[in-house]
């Protein structure tokens, strides 16, 4: 639990981190959708390719939609040199996109992470899974009409678990 400890989920995101309307309707157009917005490689176009790259061909391991409506994109490895610091990307996509979860349920609440080290990978991963088992704060997040009442649920819902 120490390690998780670390890692701040909503310091890792901001409101231009959210996208609450993805506009793709299959799992190649939502992983560029979210890509697009890490705001440190907007504007390196290698960069994003490199990202886009490392998700798909994580994605044809396995699919990173966990159930629930959720799905957690992210490269099977840290992408060293790609970010200096963790990023995290919340996207919502209403009418949700087949992204081969566990439950065949299609995925509506995405979330992007980016790492310079596995341990902070890890502990991102682990942290946002164990928020994202709370059915309450899954139906918020479907809810919110506003990024930073997004960001404000995740902080609480984290202070509620880790504090």
């Amino acid at each position: 639990m120490k390690n998780q400890g670390s890692i701040v989920l909503s310091k890792l995101m901001s409101p231009a981190s959210v996208n609450l309307n993805l506009k793709g309707t299959d799992r190649d157009g939502v992983l560029e959708e979210l890509v697009n917005q890490v705001a440190d490689i907007a504007k390196q176009p290698d960069a994003r390719q490199t990202l886009l790259r490392a998700l798909r061909e994580r994605e044809q391991l396995h699919s990173t939609g966990i159930g629930d409506g959720v799905a957690l994109p992210h490269a099977r490895n840290a992408l060293v040199g790609l970010v200096d610091h963790s990023v995290i990307i919340f996207g919502r996509s209403v009418q949700g996109v087949n992204f081969g979860a566990i439950d065949g349920a299609p995925s509506k609440l995405f979330f992007l992470l980016v790492a310079p080290t596995v341990t902070e990978h890890l502990a991102m991963l682990a942290r946002l899974s164990r928020l994202l088992r709370d059915p309450k704060l899954r139906h918020e997040l479907l809810a919110v009409d506003d990024p930073k009442k997004a960001l404000a649920l995740i902080k609480d819902a984290e202070a509620a678990l880790y504090l």
